[in-house]
């Protein structure tokens, strides 16, 4: 009897240090991911908290150490609040349209509808075009000369409409434009996590007598919540570092009116020349795009149930 069992406990140490040698040999697969997200990742941003601290201008060969002021500026600058402020609403106007968009859209196609498949791509088809491409297409929709949406109101007999120039207005024009080109992404992910629902669950609730209405609410939103924190997380980083369409559609302007935290670098580095302080608003936009995704992620992880 003693026999047997050390030879049961021997072949399962033998086990072990074989799972453990397959775990440690496994290590070896990070070494390309890990450099890669080193090298164009961490190093760039450690390089960027490094310039924050200077007043370089981005093209000379020197630069001069200047502790925090660039820091001092960011928070005195009432351009930081206006372009923090678009940047907001491009994370959130468009997260939020894109969830409750992205949402209706796969309700309906996973329903046995005609031309199903044909709708699916068309929904998705503007992802695959680049959001500059996709900014100077709706260009010729809303441009004050010349442009589709003012023909329509011109030929109704009223004034043209100066959407693109009009401040309270193009921030809005830039959600939509970024809602209606992505918003594919968030149904695919939505029909994925619908399909996965069992009928089972439905069943039971008509035989109980729920509402459509009721089993939405407690069954497919709870059991849908885990597509829900994935899409909420990808819309908010995509939404908060929003970069290519506003400078296809408006360019940042009129003025400043427009800019998000990503153009207002491009401006502050390229035109102005003002790379130190360009920085700083670098190091604010990712600590704030971290924040708002860490917590969005925590709360809506914690909202999800299994099925």
């Amino acid at each position: 009897m003693s026999e047997l069992i050390n030879k049961q406990n021997s072949t399962r140490s033998k086990v072990r240090r074989k799972i453990s040698k397959d775990e440690s040999s496994l290590w070896w697969m990070y070494i390309p991911a890990l450099s890669a997200v080193s090298l164009f990742i961490i190093y760039p941003f450690l390089n960027g908290i490094q310039i924050s601290f200077t007043d370089w201008d981005g093209f000379s060969q020197e630069s001069n150490w200047i502790g925090l002021d660039q820091y001092k500026r960011l928070f005195s600058d009432p351009l930081t609040w206006l372009v923090v402020r678009n940047t907001l609403l491009y994370g959130v106007g468009s997260t939020f349209l894109q969830l409750t968009v992205g949402l209706l859209y796969a309700l309906l196609l996973n329903r046995s509808i005609k031309f199903k498949a044909l709708t699916r791509t068309i929904i998705y088809l503007p992802v695959i075009i680049s959001p500059l491409i996709m900014g100077y297409i709706w260009v010729f929709f809303f441009a004050y000369q010349g442009g589709a949406l003012n023909d329509v109101v011109v030929w109704l007999g009223f004034d043209p409409i100066n959407a693109l120039g009009n401040p309270s207005v193009n921030p809005w024009i830039i959600v939509l434009v970024n809602t209606y080109q992505f918003v594919g992404i968030s149904m695919i992910i939505y029909l994925a996590g619908l399909q996965g629902i069992s009928k089972d669950y439905y069943e039971a609730a008509d035989i109980d007598g729920a509402s459509a209405f009721q089993q939405f609410k407690k069954i497919t939103l709870p059991l849908l919540m885990p597509s829900i924190t994935i899409n909420v997380v990808l819309n908010l980083i995509g939404g908060l570092k929003l970069f290519d369409v506003i400078v296809s559609l408006t360019g940042g302007g009129p003025g400043n009116a427009s800019q998000s935290m990503s153009t207002f670098m491009y401006t502050l580095y390229f035109r102005r020349e003002d790379a130190g302080y360009a920085a700083t608003q670098g190091v604010l936009m990712t600590f704030m795009i971290l924040a708002i995704s860490l917590a969005a992620l925590i709360y809506f992880k914690r909202k999800e149930v299994e099925a």
